[in-house]
């Protein structure tokens, strides 16, 4: 039998990480956590296709190219657009994927503006505030789905 597929989406500026504002959001690269999903991916027999962008319309498209590809699941770190985004609303609720949300820091203990969730809204489920662990755990909630 073929690996499942988990697409993991990743928004704006998380391809700084590692130094964009590390005592919030750690000192792992994106490549460094993708390197832990692939891995733990093997051990669970689940296919990685990682990504990320900058530009919300990007998101969009790969969700619905989750859908075309039969991904079993989708990791999604949709970044600020997390909290602005009705566009990712509507596509995780159009494509009948299984999104997972995931967010390295708990937005819920930062600003305000970071407590609402479009993404959330029509996500299986959210894990946040495990840092580069958020990405394996939800991977490990994907393996049971």
């Amino acid at each position: 039998m073929a690996a499942k597929l988990v697409y993991v989406l990743n928004g704006p500026n998380l391809n700084l990480l590692g130094t964009r504002e590390p005592e919030i959001y750690g000192s792992q690269t994106l490549d460094d956590i993708g390197a832990l999903l692939v891995a733990r991916g093997e051990e669970l027999d689940i296919a990685i296709d990682m990504r990320q962008s900058n530009h919300e319309g990007h998101l969009v498209d790969w969700l619905h190219e989750a859908r075309a590809e039969g991904a079993s699941a989708v990791l999604l770190n949709a970044g600020a657009y997390t909290h602005t985004s009705v566009a990712l609303l509507d596509a995780i609720r159009a494509i009948g994927v299984p999104v997972i949300e995931v967010h390295l820091s708990n937005p819920h203990t930062r600003e305000g503006f970071r407590h609402t969730s479009w993404v959330g809204m029509a996500a299986k489920g959210t894990i946040a505030g495990f840092g580069a662990d958020s990405y394996l755990l939800a991977l490990e909630a994907a393996a049971r789905l």
